[in-house]
């Protein structure tokens, strides 16, 4: 049987990943920090990171304001944008969720087209603001690690409301990190800085570090429910998944809420989103039922399209890599 450890502890897996400066949320939790986060239309006038020279939807590059372990894992792709001089722009939203919601960020250095990417910003929202009522189930068996945390989290303090949502975004940091590190089809994790997590945007018409800022460039790529792929895609689609599927059961994890929905389907290939759940699958007594609804889900989803696969099949595949 695989080792299994509280998620949070995931980047260890990979060698370049500084799992003890991860573990650590920042102190700055406060309802300010993550109106900062959230630039532009909700930034303080008096926040200390702003500056007079950027435009409302701008702010300063957070790449070396963060952690050193709250960087993505190496070796980083070439289009990830380190420079103290680039600027992130706003360019508004592309999702809205229960328990956060997605913009598209542009981080480049200006007159330096090498020297530009597009993100997708992902702000998880404290839990006085956010509708996700299913949390009990998938964080069944984690850990909090700071005794400080644990006692606002239960208290249902405004510290502890912060740092719940600090918790989920964690979480998904670290379930990407594992995830693109052991090369499952998933979006590179650039940095996470408090309770918002800058990640690769995955587009419909080209992929990260080939894209030119144009309009066209900025959309993102259509959901795996909303494509009817021919027969050939169909069948590389279901070899990619399983293979993804295979990848988090093979370290003792399910995604846990895995669907059409939250699977991007860019050209040829997909990419796996929204992983704040991941889940034990020892250590969470759910984690073995959560892991054959997925399969349930996904492969009704693929008989839908044609092709003959098995839930039960695709379970024991899982449960066999797993143990």
């Amino acid at each position: 049987m695989h080792e299994h450890t509280d998620l949070p502890a995931l980047p260890r897996l990979t060698g370049a990943f500084d799992a003890e400066a991860f573990d650590a949320f920042h102190d700055d939790s406060s309802d300010d920090a993550y109106r900062r986060a959230s630039f532009p239309s909700s930034v303080p006038d008096d926040a200390p990171d702003l500056d007079p020279d950027l435009d409302p939807d701008q702010r300063w590059s957070t790449w070396s304001s963060v952690e050193k372990g709250m960087r993505g894992p190496e070796p980083r792709p070439e289009w990830v944008v380190t420079a103290d001089a680039a600027i992130d722009t706003d360019l508004g939203v592309l999702k809205t969720g229960k328990e956060a919601d997605v913009f598209l960020l542009e981080r480049a250095v200006p007159d330096e087209p090498s020297q530009f990417s597009l993100l997708a910003a992902k702000r998880y929202r404290s839990s006085e603001h956010r509708a996700f009522h299913r949390d009990s189930a998938y964080v069944e068996g984690r850990q909090v690690r700071r005794s400080r945390d644990r006692r606002a989290i239960e208290r249902k303090s405004s510290y502890g409301r912060e740092a719940a949502a600090a918790q989920w975004a964690n979480a998904e940091f670290a379930a990407l990190t594992m995830l693109w590190s052991a090369g499952a089809p998933v979006p590179y994790p650039v940095q996470i800085d408090g309770t918002e997590i800058l990640m690769e945007f995955v587009g419909e018409h080209a992929s990260t570090g080939q894209v030119d800022g144009s309009p066209a460039s900025r959309v993102a790529a259509p959901r795996l429910a909303r494509v009817r792929p021919d027969a050939g895609t169909l069948e590389a689609y279901w070899d990619q998944l399983r293979g993804a599927m295979g990848i988090l059961a093979a370290h003792g994890y399910a995604h846990g809420d895995l669907s059409p929905y939250n699977v991007l389907a860019q050209g040829e290939r997909i990419v796996i989103i929204d992983l704040p759940q991941v889940l034990d699958l020892v250590a969470n007594p759910h984690g073995t039922d959560l892991l054959m609804r997925d399969c349930r889900t996904m492969c009704a989803w693929f008989r839908s399209r044609g092709l003959d696969v098995d839930e039960g099949e695709l379970f024991a595949e899982l449960i066999a890599r797993a143990w």
